[in-house]
């Protein structure tokens, strides 16, 4: 059995490698075939259909997302600052690149499919813990402000892995400083009190 789950695995990491780098178009099952050095028709065995495959790496980014933010939690002693969720996002640049871009590419194609656009517009944040925050901080509307401050969230990651500023390199203080600066000129009316962490997603 885990000799499949491994193959599985395999398959749709290669599948998210392959969007990232080559775009929607060019994710076949032949192509990952060929880009694994599998036996023709692999691919189609342990997943019949695009659709499938798709399926596959948005569960992909949704746990990944949900067990990392876990990690992260522990390691940033569970409190929301604006620093925290500057090393946050920096990690989300260093390490899960090809996933952002991978997030991105499926949200626009997957337009018509609400089931999927949903499971992937909650994989990164989450607006009912994002309200939990702001309502934690006092807002008189977090629900409005749970949604404002998770597109400033996805508009700053995007800055950085597909926009003007994708030239920064992350993992770097630099790079945790530059995040940080926009988001304390966000956050800059509610004060720093650290709280319980609440914005990865489920």
């Amino acid at each position: 059995m885990s000799t499949v789950l491994d193959r599985r695995t395999r398959i749709v990491d290669s599948a998210i490698e392959l969007i990232a780098t080559r775009g929607l178009r060019a994710l076949t099952h032949r192509a990952l075939d060929t880009a694994l050095d599998l036996p023709a028709g692999s691919t189609s065995y342990y997943f019949r259909t695009k659709r499938a495959l798709i399926e596959a790496v948005v569960d992909r980014i949704h746990t990944r997302s949900r067990d990392d933010f876990a990690s992260m939690r522990r390691d940033l002693n569970d409190q929301v600052t604006t620093a925290n969720i500057a090393r946050w996002l920096d990690r989300l640049l260093a390490h899960r690149r090809d996933h952002l871009i991978v997030r991105h590419a499926l949200l626009v194609d997957l337009m018509g499919d609400a089931e999927l656009r949903s499971r992937l517009t909650a994989s990164l944040f989450s607006l009912d813990k994002a309200r939990e925050l702001f309502a934690a901080f006092g807002s008189r509307t977090p629900e409005s402000d749970a949604a404002d401050f998770i597109a400033v969230l996805e508009g700053i990651l995007f800055d950085r892995y597909a926009g003007a500023r994708m030239h920064l390199p992350a993992g770097t203080a630099g790079s945790i400083r530059q995040l940080e600066r926009i988001l304390a000129v966000h956050l800059s009316g509610l004060g720093e009190r650290p709280i319980r962490m609440g914005l990865g997603s489920r």
